[in-house]
């Protein structure tokens, strides 16, 4: 083998060499989650006395909470149809399914800037002129390679900024998926209430012109006066409007599915059906496990490691940058000899650049750095905060709704008794209709109240599920 034929090897032992003694460091601080206050357990958390109380429905197991579709406690096959197509059809959702795809290329895009580029270069030029210039050819091809060695950890800081950024935009995905998760279920059980309303003023409605009939009757026969007929029509024109109110509100629910399962509001329609009243027994957990599960906490805590990551690759500024590159090519007159051994050509270089003087620009780089991670801790330990506080309102709610719950019922079947009592009591001229209309108007508002109560109740679960994190958890990169 000849003294030519071994050259090629140079360019890449220097920079196997190079690498090696260039250990690298890095400037960039230790990162460690940042501390929040956290209670030992939730004040609010209702005692099992309280679930027996209400008639709590312990709809599934409670650990199906974090690990499958959370909105199935609820036991609702249309509700449980709509939320699987939630990812694929909400436009949100597909936003920030592209925002966590740009993550990960930029990701790539920054590992890349650990290792060496490679270019492959060709050439052929011919070249001449007046006089006794002769006409020449020149031919070249080479390879070449250069590499910035990660010395103070520049490179990979960038890199662990990408992937704290890539976390953080999983995080902002299962925060959308469970944002429009829970706006969906919300808006189907207010739907839901809404029919069950109707459905009441509809039986109403046709009571009241039972009454309005007798009271016609009444007056025909010099019975009654013309002030309980007038009363008598005004009561029943009033829930004739709060039937009116109530279609163009269950429309407006309607069409807040449809955008939500990314569908035209003219082309969804979700016709009545049987209204589940099942309230799950949601586990709180201990408040220690709310920092994992809840998208928006984890979102926060990843910027903060993104920013930390900043202060690195801006501390880097104060040293110098390195560049090693590597070229092996061949160049000839003809395309014949083009690759002959003698003809080959390698170079190898190493440059350094160091900034001398910049007014204090690296240092306000570094303090800007600085001050942004700590803007993203305080920002961290306010949605933790948050999140907690969350936690205790909808555990309250839960609590009261509950006993409100029952109070209503009793409320609503007591009213009920005293609207017939006073309407056989009229039949029978023993009182005002004034009385039998303050009766009835009693008797409609504790039964809406009630149903509004369920609905609060199924409504205040959904909160306290997603106040909780829904189903989501952390996906391992």
């Amino acid at each position: 083998m000849s003294k030519y034929a071994s050259t090629p090897r140079y360019p890449l032992i220097a920079l196997a060499v190079a690498s090696a003694l260039l250990s690298a460091c890095s400037v960039t601080p230790t990162y460690k989650t940042p501390d929040t206050p956290q209670p030992s357990a939730y004040k609010e958390t209702p005692t099992d006395a309280d679930k027996a109380a209400a008639g709590w429905t312990a709809a599934a197991p409670a650990d199906t909470l974090e690990r499958g579709p959370w909105w199935q406690l609820f036991g609702d096959p249309i509700l449980n149809q709509m939320a699987d197509t939630i990812e694929v059809n909400n436009q949100n959702v597909a936003a920030a399914v592209a925002s966590y795809a740009q993550a990960r290329a930029i990701v790539a895009e920054q590992r890349a800037t650990l290792f060496p580029t490679v270019d492959l270069n060709g050439s052929a030029t011919r070249t001449g002129g007046g006089g006794d210039t002769k006409t020449a050819n020149q031919y070249r091809a080479n390879i070449g390679a250069s590499w910035e060695p990660d010395v103070w950890g520049k490179l990979r800081a960038g890199v662990g900024n990408a992937n704290a950024s890539l976390q953080a935009s999983a995080a902002d995905l299962a925060a959308a998926r469970l944002s429009a998760q829970g706006e969906l279920a919300t808006n189907y059980f207010s739907l839901r209430q809404t029919d069950a309303e109707k459905a009441l003023l509809d039986a109403t409605v046709e009571g009241y012109a039972r009454v309005l009939q007798i009271t016609q009757n009444r007056f025909d026969a010099g019975i009654a006066a013309k002030s309980d007929l007038l009363q008598a029509q005004t009561q029943l024109a009033s829930a004739r409007i709060d039937q009116i109110t109530l279609v163009r509100q269950r429309a407006n629910y309607e069409h807040a599915i449809a955008v939500l399962l990314g569908k035209a509001a003219g082309d969804f329609t979700l016709a009545p059906a049987e209204w589940k009243i099942v309230v799950p027994d949601v586990p709180a957990g201990v408040p220690s496990t709310l920092l994992q599960r809840r998208p928006d906490i984890a979102a926060a805590e990843r910027r903060v490691a993104a920013a930390n990551q900043q202060i690195g690759i801006a501390r880097s500024a104060y040293f110098p940058s390195l560049n090693l590159t590597g070229s092996y090519g061949y160049g000839a007159a003809s395309t014949g000899g083009l690759f002959n051994a003698s003809n080959n050509l390698w170079s190898l270089g190493l440059s350094a650049a160091q900034t001398l003087f910049d007014a204090g620009a690296t240092k306000a780089r570094v303090s800007g750095a600085e001050a942004a991670r700590d803007q993203a801790i305080a920002s961290y330990r306010q949605t933790v905060l948050t999140a907690f506080a969350d936690v205790e309102n909808q555990l309250t709610a839960t609590r009261t709704l509950a006993q409100q719950q029952d109070l209503r019922k009793t409320a609503s079947e007591a009213a009920d008794q005293v609207e017939v009592q006073m309407l056989n009591r009229y039949r029978a001229g023993q009182v005002s209709y004034s009385d039998v209309v303050t009766a009835q108007t009693t008797a409609l508002s504790a039964r809406r109240a009630l149903v509004q109560a369920q609905a609060d109740r199924q409504t205040t679960a959904i909160a306290l599920i997603q106040s909780l994190g829904g189903g989501w958890h952390a996906a391992q990169e």
